[in-house]
Formats: C-alpha cells, structure tokens, sequence
C-alpha cells in the first residue's frame, strides 16, 4: 500500500486544505490559519514516515489478468480508513467516503518531485463565475444551455508542466517584393522587384511550458497561457491539499518535440517583425539552433469545468492564477438559421435601397 498524507489541523484534528484566497492552510472546521511555511518541515517527516498494514486473506474476488492493474494505485484514508482507488498519475485528490483532502506521497517522491508550484489564487466561485460571463451574451449559444446549472462538475487540478529554458541561434532568409504602380494615357503599368533578405541574431527563452499530461489537452492548456511565474514557489505537498494533481505521464524527452515547435514558431515571427517596407515577404529557409537548454518540472493551478448538452461533453479550462477562461461552445442551429436569414434579408433591403437611390439620381 502506498504512502498517504493528509495534513490535520493540530487545533481539532480536522484535515485542512490550502486556501487560495488567504494564501495560506487553513481549517475548515475551526477557522485556525497556518503559514505554509510552518508546513515545509512535512515533507522531511513524511520520508521517514511508515504505512499501516491491516491487509486481509481472502478468495473474494477474481484474480486481475496480467496488465489489468498496472495503472491502478490504492490508499487507505488515514481519517475514515476508506480505500481510495486512483490511476498511476494521480499526485492529489479527496477520499471519496468522508471527503478530506488527501496527497498520495510516492507519486510525488524521487526524481518525480516538481520543482515549482504556482498556488491558486482563485477559487471555486471565481470559476463558476467566469463561465456565467463567458456564455453571457451569446445569441446563438443554446437556451437550456443558458437557462439550466449544465455544470456537471468543477474541480481544481495541478497540471505538470514541463519549463524549458533556450537561446535560439537563427539564420533565416525571405523572398521580399516591391511593387510600383503607374499609369500613362495607354497603358497600366506593374513593376516587381524581387528581394533576397536575410536576418541573423540570437534570443532568449525562459520557461516555455509544455503540458506533461495526456490528459490534458495542449491546445486547450497553451490557450489559457499566460501565467506569472514571479508567484511561483518551491514545491511543497501542503500547496496540494484540497484540490487534484497529477504527476506527469508525458515526460521531458517527449516534450521536447513541442517545446521546439513553440520556440521555432516564436522565433520566427520575432525576426519576421523586423522585416519591413516591401509588398510581400515570404521565408525561404529557416535555420534555428539550440544553446545552454535546460528543463525544470512544475504544477500550475487550472480550473477544469465540464458540461453536456444533447449527449456531447464540453470542457472548459480556467487559469487558476489569472482567471483566463476558454473552451468551445454549442451552437443552436435554429438560431443561427433564423440570425443568417435575417442577415440575409437585411443586405437584400439594403441592396435595393442603394439600387433605387442610384435610379434617382
């Protein structure tokens, strides 16, 4: 059985939780406030730290097939004794039974520690809250969608992050054109003047983050960028303590395929920039190189919601530091026809207006 921690409140033995308002650990039963830095000395303890056994002999059950299990992990609640049955990535989450806050401690041990952690500043209400002013407004959005809670589920999670630090070295060069245009009493004339124009130089990446889980979409993670990392801190469990996490499944030798694509994409549109003055540039080569790289490992806070409507799921993403919400939503077809006829008939008016104005005159 593997290593469980819950942080318990020494005031009246209640299992406390970060609270991302105060920025501190705080108790939800008797309201006692501790600083985070009165918890660092935890995770020292908690090396040393030795699990119960209370295993049973029994012929309950059939027996897994070979692979079945291996992406399961279980706990024992140190609060209720419940089982707590999670998959091999999950570092954080709540006992299903008496709902207290739990840290599963081995995901988080060795080489799998992260580096740093972005706390959550903002909470619950706050992410319920952007996803009302994120569908206010929208004509075409579904009216049950509106109307009814289609909120099935909110949940705070730590998604791993992998930060890669880079100086891009870069020779590019662009086909560029000048146009000139002119006219005399015969003829219309085009002139085009091709151009070979080359850009060299150097820039610097700090921390472009790569999602280190499968879980989560990339495109759905990059689209709530950016995040503060001046708030970042030195990993510490405590910070886990009420909300989900996962360790990553995606590590940083598979990251670095996406890594490099965010850094070559930004380095080219940087020296793109600097290319002025002519009608058309378009790059002809591109030759980038990598120098003094190097990645840490770190849990940034995101607010996960999650809706249905008409049997398809929609998912939402929040920035648990800065509140940037996004996520797709539903389109009500009878809506948007009765919006593209109206459209319609309104150029068709405004067609015939023009139309009988120039007839006038």
């Amino acid at each position: 059985m593997a290593v469980l921690q819950e942080y318990k409140c020494p005031c009246c033995g209640g299992a406390i939780a970060f609270d991302s308002t105060l920025q501190k650990m705080k108790c939800p039963y008797c309201d006692t406030e501790f600083e985070m830095e009165t918890l660092a000395s935890y995770d020292e303890e908690l090396k040393n730290q030795t699990d119960e056994d209370m295993s049973w002999e029994t012929l309950a059950g059939a027996k897994w097939q070979e692979g079945e299990a291996d992406d399961l992990n279980s706990y024992i609640c140190n609060s209720c004794g419940g089982e707590i049955i999670t998959d091999k990535t999950t570092a954080a989450t709540s006992c299903p039974f008496c709902g207290n806050p739990v840290v599963m401690m081995g995901q988080l041990s060795g080489t799998l520690k992260p580096d740093y952690v972005i706390p959550f500043k903002l909470d619950k209400k706050a992410a319920k809250a952007a996803y009302n002013r994120h569908v206010s407004g929208k004509k075409l959005l579904p009216k049950v969608f509106k109307d009814q809670n289609h909120i099935d589920e909110i949940k705070g999670v730590y998604v791993p992050f992998w930060l890669f630090d880079a100086d891009a070295n870069a020779n590019i060069r662009y086909r560029a054109t000048r146009v000139r245009l002119w006219s005399d009493s015969n003829y219309d004339y085009t002139e085009t003047s091709y151009y070979s124009v080359s850009r060299g130089g150097s820039i610097g990446f700090e921390r472009v983050p790569v999602d280190g889980s499968a879980k989560m979409a990339d495109d759905l993670m990059e689209s709530i960028e950016p995040y503060n990392f001046s708030e970042a801190v030195d990993f510490q469990t405590a910070y886990l303590a009420g909300y989900l996490a996962d360790k990553y499944d995606v590590d940083s030798d598979q990251s670095i395929k996406r890594a490099n694509e965010r850094i070559k994409n930004s380095t080219e549109r940087a020296f793109a920039s600097t290319v002025r003055g002519y009608s058309s540039v378009i790059p002809e080569h591109s030759g980038i190189s990598l120098k003094n790289s190097s990645a840490k490992y770190a849990l940034y806070p995101v607010w996960i919601l999650n809706t249905t409507w008409q049997g398809k799921s929609y998912t939402f993403a929040m920035n648990g530091q800065t509140g940037k919400l996004v996520g797709n939503l539903p389109l009500d077809k009878t809506a948007y026809t009765k919006w593209l006829l109206g459209l319609t008939a309104a150029l068709g008016i405004a067609a015939f207006a023009v139309t009988y104005l120039l007839w006038l005159f």
